[in-house]
């Protein structure tokens, strides 16, 4: 029985992967547009990761250049500000991952472990009335692998009875290292991966939880 899940958010719950590219493009406008390609596609593979990371990426090993903490943070709130306003609008919501929130965050213990900015993913759960369904919304710019693990711990949860959903391989990552299963969603490229690839929520449901409700 799947008593706790641990949510991704970007790609899991809204579909944001186009905003959070249209912001890396531009924060870094100025620079060169093949670089920043490059950063896009690093992006793409590693949803996971934090923007703080990302940031970093870019600069020391796109433009070969060191970047000062000071300066990864003014661009990361430069990100923040683009994100608070592209991404409250409710279109953006992936509905099959919310219609099974709603209907059973009263019977499972519900967490969101994001690569995203903490006080931004918070903002944009509330924005978006998702913040109730959550027992906790956690985000970087500590790594993912270190979120899950302080849920796991902080709550006592059996592994056997916690499962992880995402859409990138950071997110099976975070999985494996704290031993629970990885159920992938919304990218065909973790099926080889995943413990049960979620085609759609219905039949998620069939399969898992029909005895909880």
């Amino acid at each position: 029985m799947i008593k706790n899940i641990i949510f991704d958010f970007d790609g899991v719950i809204v579909d944001s992967l186009p905003v959070r590219e249209y912001g890396f493009r531009e924060i870094f406008k100025k620079y060169d547009s093949d670089l920043v390609d490059k950063l896009i596609s690093y992006h793409d593979l590693n949803g996971g990761l934090s923007r703080f990371v990302k940031i970093r990426y870019f600069y020391n090993e796109l433009l070969k250049m060191p970047i000062q903490e000071l300066k990864v943070n003014q661009y990361a709130d430069r990100f923040s500000k683009i994100m608070k306003e592209k991404l409250i609008s409710k279109d953006i919501l992936i509905e099959d991952s919310v219609d099974f929130i709603r209907d059973f965050h009263s019977n499972i213990n519900l967490h969101i472990a994001s690569g995203s900015e903490e006080k931004e993913l918070r903002y944009l759960n509330e924005a978006l009335g998702l913040s109730d369904y959550f027992l906790s919304i956690y985000g970087s710019p500590k790594p993912k692998i270190e979120i899950v693990s302080q849920l796991m711990s902080e709550n006592l949860y059996n592994k056997n009875e916690t499962i992880l959903i995402g859409d990138s391989i950071n997110d099976y990552d975070a999985a494996k290292a704290s031993g629970i299963r990885f159920f992938g969603y919304n990218n065909s490229d973790l099926k080889s991966v995943s413990f049960y690839y979620i085609e759609n929520y219905a039949k998620f449901e069939k399969e898992f939880f029909n005895e909880n409700r």
